[in-house]
């Protein structure tokens, strides 16, 4: 039973672990090259975004508003920056942890993935623009409710019956 829990535990890590890497590797290319981040038809996503938000050109934009311009493009630069700290921490408490069972980070992981993606999805609803890497959101919140689903019954418990086993 206890091996069965910490081959659980393993993957459950693992799963999540990816998607967290997935927020630091997304919100790095979104501050350093956000026009290298493909939307949907492969257009940029800053643009798709912008247009399918507000109905009007993108290119219109840049020649009429070029500030403006500036300032989306800093605000998504800033999201990504965002994204960095947030896949960083997460990931401190995957590796750490959630990996010794503590409760706590079962909870955090819950939560701060779930808020994470879903506000990210939101966005995306909002500004009409789901592309590539906008599906990989769906995919990384799948992973982290089935990771946590095969910890579940450690949840309400202090450590798991693994750790406690193993140690």
């Amino acid at each position: 039973m206890a091996d069965t829990f910490a081959l659980r535990r393993r993957i459950a890590w693992i799963l999540i672990f990816i998607v967290d890497v997935g927020f630091v590797l997304w919100g790095a290319m979104a501050a350093a090259v956000p026009d290298a981040l493909s939307g949907p038809g492969g257009r940029p996503i800053i643009a798709a975004g912008y247009e399918g938000f507000t109905k009007g050109s993108w290119s219109e934009l840049v020649r009429s508003s070029p500030m403006t311009v500036g300032y989306i493009t800093l605000l998504f630069r800033t999201y990504g920056v965002f994204n960095i700290a947030f896949g960083l921490t997460a990931i401190a408490v995957t590796v750490g942890p959630f990996r010794r069972g503590d409760r706590w980070a079962w909870w955090t992981l819950l939560l701060g993935n779930t808020f994470a993606l879903v506000s990210a999805m939101r966005y995306d609803w909002l500004v009409n623009a789901i592309g590539p890497f906008e599906m990989s959101e769906y995919l990384g919140l799948v992973f982290v409710y089935g990771a946590l689903a095969l910890t579940m019954s450690s949840a309400g418990t202090r450590r798991s019956v693994a750790y406690t086993v193993a140690n």
